[in-house]
């Protein structure tokens, strides 16, 4: 029976379970980010609280359309549980530190996505992958950015409440 429903299915058993593992990695950094959310808004940083509450939206999301790939392709979309999600911060500065490694980290995660689809000649499934290739492309960006905020700005003074203020404002352009 389960070789039947191999066939029925567009996916590897190797790509669908990358891609399982992908939508944990999803769903795991927005529930990240809803920390962080947490995090900033409990120390009086507003505006991060609300970047962080749009990054755990678009995480879930990103974790939604993985999900519905594997069901469209056939598979077997997995729900996964999700623990150890960090709640306290030593430092501002190590929220954003953190989000842009969470942000490498699930680049470098569809990178090992299409690598393996290459192996296998799974044309679909990376053409699939480019709309996310784009998109880690733009968070990187503005968690560097959002990063960079301080060593431009500094912390001292009124440097934190500036960095918080900057961090809504930053956009990205995929024009450039």
């Amino acid at each position: 029976m389960k070789d039947i429903m191999r066939v029925k299915c567009l996916l590897s058993s190797d790509v669908e379970t990358l891609i399982n593992q992908q939508i944990k990695k999803e769903a795991h950094s927005s529930a990240i980010y809803l920390s962080m959310a947490s995090w900033c808004n409990r120390n009086g940083y507003d505006f991060s609280a609300d970047y962080f509450f749009k990054q755990a939206e678009e995480e879930r999301m990103h974790q939604l359309k993985f999900f519905k790939y594997v069901l469209d392709m056939g598979g077997n979309a997995v729900s996964p549980e999700i623990t150890n999600v960090k709640a306290e911060y030593n430092s501002f500065r190590e929220v954003f530190e953190e989000a842009l490694e969470q942000e490498i980290s699930v680049t470098q995660s569809i990178k090992n996505i299409a690598a393996r689809c290459h192996k296998e000649q799974d044309y679909v499934t990376l053409e699939f992958l480019n709309w996310f290739f784009r998109e880690q492309r733009e968070e990187e960006y503005k968690a560097r950015r959002a990063l960079e905020l301080f060593d431009v700005i500094g912390e001292e003074g009124t440097g934190r409440w500036q960095i918080d203020k900057h961090v809504g404002q930053i956009t990205y352009s995929s024009e450039a």
